[in-house]
């Protein structure tokens, strides 16, 4: 926030220099597109948001939006510095759900809840709604802890503490540690030599980001404590090796990923991944055991044919 003013700033500072006198003006247009889904997002978007602070460019914002407008898009026009708070504030909203079911999920584990029926219940309140009540195991990209960071540190300069933002900074950062605190109980802490393999290592389905993703916790977590790790994703492998290197053993699909393996850990829910050959999987595994980062999986199902299943949140 403030941004705009800076450009402002720089373009007068130049005109000035040399002495020539330009009506110009500055927009702030944000973006609020989802990464692998950003062309849709933008044809189809859920409102448009311009800061200006004259007519004149809210006339040509308008016109330029004019496509949108008749197929009946909000287009909602503010003063510059809220346009650029909105966007901030938009994500950092988003991040805050994730962080608090994660949380309520951390508890129903310890009540005897189950997060799943939860997040069901409250979600049927008109007044939450049932978006982004997944619990999992943290939020990642270029977004998310970016943006929160940035308010946090906005509300420093200022001289206000973000109590709430700090909060679930926190509380994600904890979360991309759940598993592996899981993984570390079911085996009392013996790690060492044990093979471990690893379904997703993007921060989310459809694109190969890496970017402050859990997976590249879990797997500092693994090797740290003397895993072998054996790892697949439809698209970031090449990320992964360019982030990682060749420490890990990288599989050419999902199925090898856990041949021999001691334990399967999902932290991405890719499509490939929610409708496995269980049987498959079994025969291939050292023992039949898996631990699921985003809740994609049935429990009974799971434990109905012999393995030993944990989630988030029950």
């Amino acid at each position: 926030v403030g941004t705009a003013n800076k450009v402002k700033a720089v373009i007068q500072d130049e005109l000035d220099k040399r002495k020539v006198n330009i009506d110009f003006d500055v927009a702030s247009n944000p973006e609020f597109l989802k990464e692998g889904a950003a062309i849709k997002d933008f044809m189809s978007p859920d409102r448009v948001v311009v800061g200006v602070e004259s007519e004149r460019a809210k006339d040509l914002m308008s016109k330029l939006y004019r496509p949108f407008l008749l197929n009946n898009f909000r287009v909602i026009f503010t003063d510059i510095p809220s346009a650029e708070m909105i966007k901030y504030a938009a994500n950092s909203m988003l991040a805050t759900r994730i962080s608090f079911m994660n949380d309520i999920a951390n508890l129903c584990e310890l009540v005897g809840a189950d997060v799943n029926m939860v997040r069901k219940g409250i979600g049927s309140d008109s007044r939450i709604g049932n978006k982004f009540l997944y619990p999992g195991c943290g939020y990642g990209g270029s977004c998310f802890p970016k943006d929160v960071k940035a308010l946090i540190k906005m509300a420093e300069k200022k001289g206000y503490s973000m109590r709430v933002l700090k909060a679930v900074e926190e509380v994600n950062e904890c979360q991309k540690s759940i598993l592996f605190e899981k993984l570390q109980r079911y085996f009392n802490n013996d790690l060492k030599g044990r093979t471990i393999a690893i379904w997703g290592l993007s921060f989310k389905p459809e694109t190969d980001d890496m970017r402050e993703a859990t997976s590249l916790v879990m797997i500092k977590h693994l090797l740290d404590n003397g895993c072998k790790l054996k790892v697949y994703d439809p698209v970031a492998m090449e990320e992964c090796k360019r982030r990682v290197g060749d420490i890990l053993e990288y599989a050419p699909d999902m199925y090898d990923a856990v041949l021999d393996a001691d334990a399967l850990i999902l932290l991405t829910e890719w499509k490939q991944f929610r409708i496995p050959s269980w049987g498959v999987i079994k025969k291939a595994m050292k023992q039949p055991l898996v631990f699921d980062g985003r809740n994609i999986y049935d429990a009974q199902e799971l434990e109905g044919i012999g393995f030993v299943y944990h989630c988030i949140g029950r």
